[in-house]
Parts: structure tokens; sequence; C-alpha cells
């Protein structure tokens, strides 16, 4: 049990906080899975992990989820800008083509990669916000560059950053509209690992539960003191970060 504890709280610690940030969560995951061997069940911890960091999301923005009254045009786009990684996603999933991307290379490549994709777009004036600027045609436009996010190590919230600052969207809305996104993205994943776990007759016990608090606090904290932190400063610490644990993982597998 208490290694069991152990492990949900160094998952969830590493899904609450590269969630939300743009380091990309599936590629800390697996390269956390990689070093260290977890007994706890996989899809279990992917349930709560995925489970958690949804409630917080949808914890923080409450007031902009909830007020339909003011936001049923910011909320309808965010469903709209989901689709193609939704639909993208499930095609990948039910061919089980997304299990041959899971590969160290393919991830040390693409965190570099896109390390320069994001510096590139962080240099972009800024001269837009959501409640002026956010269309039907840049939300799809951002929605397709999420598609990526697919691949283990470009960082869902990277690439939606990433697109919006190509937009000229300010760093806090480029956020904000990043982390809104995630919850259909969150809801989706939450789902179909739930419908596995239906199907292989997996008993849902107290290790849930636990992930699912740990990753909701990493993940509300992360959510939190990011949004209060690119009021201020750039992309570049995260830019820097990616570049030095791409050649991290290419010294791991080349020496």
């Amino acid at each position: 049990m208490f290694q069991e504890f152990i492990e949900i709280l160094i998952l969830a610690a590493v899904q609450g906080i590269s969630e939300f940030l743009p380091i990309s969560s599936s590629a800390h995951l697996i390269l956390v899975s990689n070093f260290y061997s977890f007994k706890t069940n996989s899809l279990l911890i992917d349930i709560s992990l995925h489970l958690g960091s949804l409630v917080a999301i949808i914890f923080y923005f409450k007031k902009d989820l909830f007020d339909l009254k003011n936001n049923k045009k910011l909320l309808y786009l965010i469903l709209v800008g989901s689709i193609p990684l939704i639909i993208f996603g499930y095609v990948l999933h039910a061919t089980e083509l997304i299990y041959h991307l899971r590969n160290m290379k393919i991830i040390a490549i693409t965190t570099l990669f896109f390390a320069f994709i994001l510096f590139f777009s962080d240099q972009q004036k800024s001269n837009k916000n959501i409640s002026m600027d956010l269309s039907l045609k840049s939300i799809l436009f951002i929605g397709l560059f999420q598609i990526l996010a697919l691949v283990p190590g470009v960082s869902r919230a990277g690439i939606t950053i990433t697109a919006a600052r190509f937009l000229k969207f300010n760093r806090f809305d480029s956020s904000k509209i990043a982390f809104l996104l995630s919850i259909p993205a969150l809801a989706g994943a939450s789902l179909l690992g739930l419908k596995d776990a239906l199907q292989q007759s997996i008993d849902f016990s107290l290790t849930l539960i636990l992930g699912v608090i740990f990753s909701f606090i990493f993940s509300f904290i992360t959510i939190k003191y990011f949004l209060h932190y690119i009021k201020k400063f750039s992309l570049n610490v995260f830019v820097a970060y990616r570049v030095l644990i791409s050649f991290f993982i290419l010294f791991i597998i080349y020496f």
C-alpha cells in the first residue's frame, strides 16, 4: 500500500504539473515510467490522473464555465475547437496507432523541435484577447494545431499556446484558451480510459481516489501560479527546459 501511495503521488505530480505547462505531460509520464517500474495498474492510473486534472480545470474556471449568459459564445467556440482533436484522438486510439508513437526517440525530437516553434511564436507582438478577437476561424486554427499534441513530446498546452501566440493573442489569453481547450481533451481521455477499464473489469479502489485527489491538487496549483507567472514573464524558461530535457533523452538513447 505504501509503495502504491508513493507511485500515485509521483505520477500525480508529473501529470498535474506538466499537463498545464508547455512541456508535455505524456512525454514526462512515459519518461518516469521508463526509469521506474510502477506496479500499480497503468490504466487505472491514467483514469485517475486525467480525472483529477479535469476537475481542477473546471473548478478553477467555474465562473467562466457556469456563467452561460455571458460566456455562451466562448463555450461554443471551445467545443468546436476541440472537435479535430477528439476525432483524430479516437481514430488513433481505436486503431492503436497511438502506442507506436510512444518511444524515446520521437519524444526527444518533438520536445526539441517544438521548443523552437514555441520560442518563435512567443516573439509575436500581441494585440488580441479572448473577449474581442476569439472567432470560429481562430479557434479552428488552434484546434487543428492541437491535433499535433497526440504525439508525445509536443505538449497539448504548448502547441495550443503556440498557435494562439502566432495569432497574436497575448500570453495570458493564449494560456487561458489552452486551459479551456484542455477540458474536452481531458474529458475524452477519461471516458476512453473508463471504457477500457470496464471492458477489462478493473476494480475501482482507493488507488483511483488517491490519484484523483493528488492530481487535482497539483493541477490546481500549477494552473493558478502559471497564469500569475505568464502575466509578467515570457515562455523562454519553458523553451530552455524543453531543450535541456531533449538533450538528456538523446544522451540516454545514444550513450
